[in-house]
Formats: C-alpha cells, sequence, structure tokens
C-alpha cells in the first residue's frame, strides 16, 4: 500500500505544528507581562535589538556627514571673525563721530583750515608735542595756529611732506600774546606742562575767577580764540604786573583732531 503522507510532508507538518506552539507561547509571555503590568523578556529585547540598530545607523550617518559638518563649521567661524571685524570698524567710526563733526564745525568758522588727526605724541612727556598726519603737501606752515571747535591747541613748530609737530600751548616754552575778554587787559599765556599761566597783567585789571582768556591778534592767531578760563589769581605787593593760572579749554588728553589755521 502508498502511504498517504511523504517524509517531506511529516516534516512540514512538524513545522507547522512547531510555529504554532511558539506562537502560542510567546502569546502567553505576553498576556503574562500585561496582567503583571511589567514588559515582557521578548519585549525589552526587541527594543534593545531596535535601539541597538538605530544607534548603529545614527552613527554611521554621522560619520558619512562628518567632513560636510567640518566644512560648515569652518565656513560660521570665519563668518564670526569677520562679523566681528566689522563691528569692531563700525564702533570705532561710531567713537569718532562727535570729534569729526566737531571740528567740521571749526572748519566752517576758519576758511582755508586744514583738517588734520593726531598720530603721535611724546610718549615720556618731556615736551607737549603732538604729531598731525598733515604736512607741507597739505599747505600746512611754519607758526600756523592750530585750534578745535573749543579753542587754542598750539602752533606748528616742525614741517614735513606728510607730517608737522604741534607745540601744545601748555608747554613751557609755549608764548601766546592774550587778553582778558573782560575789560581787554593784556598779557601772555605761557605753559606750565599741565595749565597755562597769564603773565604780565596790568595791576589795575580787576581778575575775577571764571574770567575767559582770549588770544590777541599775532603771527600764528587772530584776535578772540578761546585760551582758558581764570582759575586762581596770584598778588605780588609791589608787582608792577599780576599773574594768574588759567585752565584751558581744550581737552588735551583726548585730543583726536585738530584743524590748521590758513597761514598768516
Amino acid at each position: 500500500m502508498v502511504p498517504i503522507f511523504t517524509y517531506r510532508d511529516e516534516r512540514k507538518l512538524f513545522a507547522v505544528i512547531g510555529a504554532i506552539i511558539v506562537a502560542a507561547l510567546i502569546a502567553l509571555v505576553q498576556i503574562e507581562g500585561a496582567r503583571s503590568g511589567k514588559p515582557s523578556f521578548l519585549s525589552s529585547g526587541a527594543t534593545s535589538v531596535f535601539g541597538f540598530l538605530q544607534s548603529g545607523i545614527s552613527v554611521v550617518g554621522a560619520f558619512l556627514s562628518a567632513p560636510h559638518l567640518i566644512g560648515e563649521n569652518a565656513a560660521l567661524a570665519e563668518r564670526n571673525l569677520a562679523l566681528e571685524a566689522e563691528n569692531v570698524r563700525l564702533r570705532e567710526a561710531l567713537s569718532t563721530q562727535p570729534d569729526v563733526a566737531s571740528i567740521q564745525r571749526a572748519s566752517a568758522h576758519e576758511p582755508g583750515g586744514i583738517v588734520a588727526a593726531t598720530i603721535g605724541f611724546d610718549p615720556e612727556n618731556q615736551s607737549r608735542i603732538v604729531t598731525i598726519n598733515k604736512g607741507s603737501q597739505a599747505g600746512v606752515r611754519l607758526d600756523a595756529g592750530v585750534i578745535d571747535e573749543a579753542g587754542v591747541v598750539g602752533r606748528v613748530v616742525v614741517v614735513e611732506p606728510f607730517t608737522s609737530k604741534v607745540l601744545l600751548l601748555t608747554d613751557a616754552t609755549s608764548k601766546v600774546p592774550a587778553v582778558v575778554q573782560r575789560g581787554r587787559w593784556w598779557g601772555i599765556a605761557t605753559g606750565t606742562n599741565t595749565r597755562v599761566q597769564l603773565q604780565y597783567v596790568s595791576q589795575d585789571a580787576k581778575l575775577q575767577r571764571g574770567d575767559l582768556i582770549v588770544t590777541g591778534e599775532g603771527r600764528s592767531f587772530h584776535a578772540g580764540l578761546p585760551i582758558g578760563r581764570v582759575v586762581q589769581i596770584f598778588h605780588s605787593e609791589g608787582a608792577l604786573y599780576q599773574t594768574a593760572l588759567v585752565e584751558p579749554v581744550v581737552a588735551f588728553g583726548r585730543l583726536s583732531r585738530v584743524l590748521v589755521l590758513a597761514h598768516r
């Protein structure tokens, strides 16, 4: 008699029965886990395997995109440096605007004046001299008066083609004809290295603290330019003249823009 089932059919049957048994066991484990409120070891294992695969995919993705990210980061860093440099330049330009506007106002009242920037000073303070960035090529002449919007700065003592040196009003060797505006009393404004001393003022002059001292007509300056205000008056009994200490109107410690007056 020929058998109904072959050996191959029996293997298939056993495989189906085994699959049913495994599925039943899995279902029972899942049901038990649901009853206890805890994930079954099968769920935990599947989650772990999935997480591992996901991490692997992320690592591979990061590895593949690393060159592109490095290039982007370098470009961003370069752009940040450029923006920072531009911000510094703009802040510097903005900080100089008040001085630029001030010297432009002074220039409007002095036709033919030459606007210049201070570019150097004596670091040892042996002399009160500053260097400006305009010279003979720009029309600067020896002994030309130098001012800013506030008043007298000094006079040119050295002229080179592209730069000049200015002896400040406060230098001990600086002497400028001066006038007490109230009363029109004459004197000589001499530097003390920090302030200005008004000398050779007649004893008849009724000097007062706060009196404005201006320039008299001379080789470097025309009359009426502010020099400073009297802060102290010295009387010497029997002296022919009186002396006063004057606080300059110019802020020499922050001098940045000046106007060289037209050659007289």
